[in-house]
């Protein structure tokens, strides 16, 4: 058996190789085996694609433009969650490993009280804050300083609360369970 080089065996492989590709830009597209199957034509027709002439310009793809002013998070106020009122939350088991501890509150009195409850156990924990249910930025910033070091955050808690099976707040979200 006949050994190369590897330069050489690479050089062979090049030179059998750039004919193949040569002759295969130049001739159609043949179909050496069809196993049935829906035909993806419905599917380019729909697009309604025209064929481009040689001189076809295309035209510019617009781009967005960038506001004048930063949006800020009050351009997020208010914040209402339909699916999550205040209340009493039973403590439950769940299993969520890696999740990062949050709290769930609202502007109202019992979530303040709470707040202000455990708010060295939240930055503690590392804890975030997810304000379901919040009007205007003022109400924001008094939260906020009920809980210094405690990120806030205006959130729409909907799809929260159905993931969840969370219909009241305040409540702690960590990894291992929901309790208030």
């Amino acid at each position: 058996m006949t050994h190369f080089h590897p330069a050489l065996r690479g050089l062979f492989m090049l030179a059998a190789v750039v004919p193949l590709a040569l002759y295969a830009a130049e001739e159609p597209l043949i179909v050496v085996e069809d196993r049935g199957g829906d035909s993806a034509l419905p599917y380019y027709e729909a697009l309604d694609l025209q064929p481009r002439g040689a001189g076809t310009v295309l035209p510019p793809v617009p781009i967005p433009q960038i506001p004048a002013t930063p949006v800020d998070e009050t351009a997020m106020l208010p914040v209402r969650s339909a699916k999550l009122t205040p209340g009493t939350v039973a403590r439950r088991v769940i299993e969520a490993p890696g999740l990062r501890p949050f709290a769930v509150i609202g502007d109202d009195e019992a979530s303040q009280a709470w707040l202000r409850h455990h708010a060295a156990s939240l930055r503690e924990r590392g804890a975030v804050g997810l304000v379901v249910n919040v009007e205007t930025a003022q109400a924001l910033a008094r939260l906020r300083a009920l809980a210094p070091g405690v990120p806030l955050a205006p959130v729409a808690g909907d799809d929260l609360a159905e993931r969840l099976g969370l219909h009241h707040y305040p409540a702690l979200v960590t990894a291992t369970g929901i309790e208030q």
